[in-house]
């Protein structure tokens, strides 16, 4: 799972030390799952049914799993007494789980709600989620379907001279930070790009204009540069623009942005997954220079453990 460091303009324990919470989630995630399977295996010791090598390739190949299991999750926000551990109700997901790729998909769906919480609270202050980030797509795109070492920022609010501007979404890899942005819409979708302040999307209902999204690509694209150049952080910044289920019909004014459209997205996506690479120390480095220029806006916990932050 791609970790979120960062939501729009919540406070997040990363802010406080992403070199810690970065290794700690990858560890305490591991641990869970290890401690999650043993109890769905000795369970089910007298089910006659064999259990499956396991293998998270199927979460890729067959995301629609991940809609027939959401069912099970009628949680609107996760609950306070977090403690220490990534896993609120471990017990209730041993329970509903009817294979290994169910208990999968329910331990991946229950920390995506630990992982708003780390987004958007610490031991002192809390952010309050809006409802619609439980079950917004692109962000549980990044991250279920992504490495644990894939570091994301999703729609990070940043203060320019002063003044918050919200971006759309920086993810680092273990080697590159990625600029992205989506112009999707129905399926099978055009959009034909230009130099001007709008594209035209293409669909069967007719056409319609959309604002050009380089135009967001270049303000993120400068913001992260300039705050890289302040802390003489040498990591590269690439540009995308993503239609995972239609097409972009190029303009010569996208050579220096990869169009990311229904013909080349497996391959791009392919190989941002098969990066085996550790977290970096100058990946964490570009994760702490970006969150210390964030903009958080929260309020003093009203309900709060100081064993929490034990980890």
């Amino acid at each position: 799972m791609g970790q979120l460091i960062k939501l729009q303009d919540y406070i997040s324990r990363y802010e406080n030390d992403v070199y810690h919470y970065a290794t700690e989630f990858i560890r305490l995630k591991k641990k869970q799952w290890e401690q999650t399977k043993e109890q769905w295996k000795t369970s089910r010791k007298n089910d006659a049914s064999p259990v499956l090598e396991e293998t998270w390739e199927w979460l890729v190949e067959k995301p629609t799993l991940l809609e027939r299991v959401k069912k099970w999750f009628r949680r609107s926000s996760v609950s306070e007494d977090d403690a220490d551990i990534l896993i609120d109700d471990k017990n209730d997901i041993v329970m509903e789980a009817a294979n290994i790729d169910e208990l999968k998909v329910l331990f991946l769906e229950d920390i995506f709600h630990m992982q708003l919480k780390w987004a958007s609270s610490t031991v002192w202050y809390e952010s309050n989620v809006h409802p619609k980030f439980y079950h917004e797509e692109t962000l549980k795109y990044f991250l279920q379907r992504f490495p644990d070492t894939y570091l994301c920022l999703y729609k990070p609010v940043f203060l320019v001279k002063s003044a918050p501007v919200e971006l759309d979404v920086l993810l680092l890899s273990p080697t590159t930070t990625w600029c992205l942005t989506f112009v999707e819409g129905e399926a099978d979708n055009i959009i034909i790009a230009s130099a001007d302040r709008f594209w035209t999307e293409m669909t069967k209902k007719g056409e319609k204009k959309r604002i050009n999204p380089v135009i967001s690509l270049q303000r993120m694209e400068k913001i992260v540069v300039g705050i890289y150049k302040q802390y003489d952080i040498d990591f590269p910044v690439k540009k995308a623009v993503i239609n995972r289920y239609g097409y972009i019909d190029g303009h010569p004014s996208l050579h220096h942005v990869q169009c990311i459209d229904k013909r080349n997205y497996e391959r791009w996506f392919s190989m941002l997954r098969g990066l085996t690479l550790p977290l970096k120390h100058v990946q964490l480095k570009a994760a702490a220079s970006l969150l210390r220029h964030c903009y958080s806006h929260y309020d003093i916990r009203t309900a709060w453990n100081t064993d929490e932050e034990k980890v």
